[in-house]
């Protein structure tokens, strides 16, 4: 049984519903003790020889955390930043004490790094940014310094990670489902009390395009409680493409329309339905699994028996799970639905973005040492593009 299902019995009784309650309370005991710990001097953050900036959360759960910290790493290598991705791979299933990194020599797969460091692996490949996989974040650090000169470092999910000392934290939060009930973990979603945005530079409302403007206006009147001058972002997942993984081929998300199947394992499956159903698509069979679920042969073959001949549609992080003979059990149109993630506005929302990323993107030192102001584009890159070769050469077997 997995969490949720054992979390949802609790909530229908009474006594489950003050268990959750008390756990909760547990839960924040236990967050304030770690950060009082940080605050009081019983635990020291570490400084690195790098501008480092958070892209995180404050719930559990998809708000779309990944594709934020890919066009981060885009912007920044495309505005020539030295930048690495530091995380600390979760659920991976192979375990090092060394840091993985993820580079253009990797030879691993993705259990030896986690599924979300992987996939963004093979997408960001072409510009050339490392990612350093390892549960020490401090060390990570130091290793893409040392080894790839790294000016700024993007360290992936760790908002509650007060070891490795940042310059700033962009904070995500899910307009379909900011806060959730309200309360902390397991009773709720939320990883720390509100009085977190106190912590943030900017705050990214993420999935803006599947909630009414009222509501979006409602949940930074929330933020602005805490952190009355935080600049709040609005955002959107941008559907691409669609890619036929069995033939490598791109396809235009209108030459496929009508009945489909998909399946996928993320914090919020809701959105990429609700993503494929706005995009013309019946889904007549949907499968869901856990946040990080790996795929064995066969669920493969669940899905092929009972698919109806109707076309395939999964997600990057779920593809390159897939076991290494896919292509022999899901016999034709598996598709990958390439999105990207847009900011919404014009120059000044896109400035605010980048300078909070790289504040000195926009400073220049002239000949008399002083400072001005430096002529920098805002247009943020367009991708990420999804390479069909790059990421079948890398599927390895996942095993039964």
């Amino acid at each position: 049984m997995d969490w949720e299902r054992l979390k949802e019995r609790f909530e229908n009784s009474a006594s489950g519903r003050k268990f959750l309650a008390f756990a909760s309370k547990l839960y924040g005991w236990g967050v304030k003790l770690d950060q009082g710990a940080y605050l009081h001097g019983f635990k020291w953050t570490k400084k690195v020889r790098a501008r480092v900036v958070c892209i995180g959360n404050l719930t559990a759960g998809g708000t779309g955390k990944t594709t934020a910290v890919m066009l981060a790493a885009m912007a920044m290598a495309s505005c020539g930043i030295r930048v690495a991705i530091v995380s600390r791979g979760y659920k991976r299933q192979k375990k090092t004490n060394r840091p993985v990194i993820l580079f253009e020599n990797f030879k691993g797969d993705w259990r030896s790094s986690g599924d979300e460091p992987f996939m963004m692996s093979r997408v960001l490949a072409p510009y050339k940014i490392p990612i350093i996989v390892s549960p020490d974040r401090v060390r990570a650090a130091k290793t893409a310094i040392r080894k790839f000169k790294s000016q700024l470092i993007l360290l992936d999910d760790g908002l509650q990670h007060y070891r490795l000392k940042r310059n700033a934290n962009i904070v995500l939060v899910d307009a379909e489902n900011p806060f959730g009930n309200g309360q902390l973990l397991p009773y709720g979603i939320l990883r720390e009390p509100l009085t977190a945005f106190k912590r943030a530079a900017l705050v990214i409302l993420t999935h803006c395009d599947q909630v009414e403007e009222e509501d979006l206006e409602d949940i930074k009147s929330v933020i602005h409680q805490f952190n009355p001058r935080v600049p709040v972002l609005e955002s959107v997942h941008h559907p691409q493409c669609y890619v036929d993984m069995c033939s490598s081929r791109r396809v235009p998300l209108q030459e496929i329309s009508g009945p489909a199947a998909c399946f996928c394992a993320l914090g919020n499956p809701d959105s990429f339905e609700n993503t494929l159903e706005a995009l013309g698509l019946e889904l007549k069979q949907k499968w869901r699994f856990p946040d990080h679920q790996h795929y064995t042969e066969d669920l493969l073959h669940t899905f092929q028996a009972t698919r109806e001949d109707l076309p395939l549609i999964t997600t990057l992080k779920d593809f390159v799970k897939l076991p290494q003979n896919w292509r022999s059990i899901l016999e034709k149109e598996v598709y990958v639905l390439s999105v990207n993630l847009k900011i919404r506005g014009g120059e000044h929302e896109k400035k605010l973005f980048l300078s909070t990323l790289y504040p000195d993107l926009f400073k220049k030192t002239t000949q008399e040492g002083k400072t001005a102001a430096a002529t920098v584009s805002t247009a943020l890159p367009e991708g990420p593009v999804v390479s069909p070769e790059a990421l079948t050469a890398q599927t390895k077997p996942a095993g039964k």
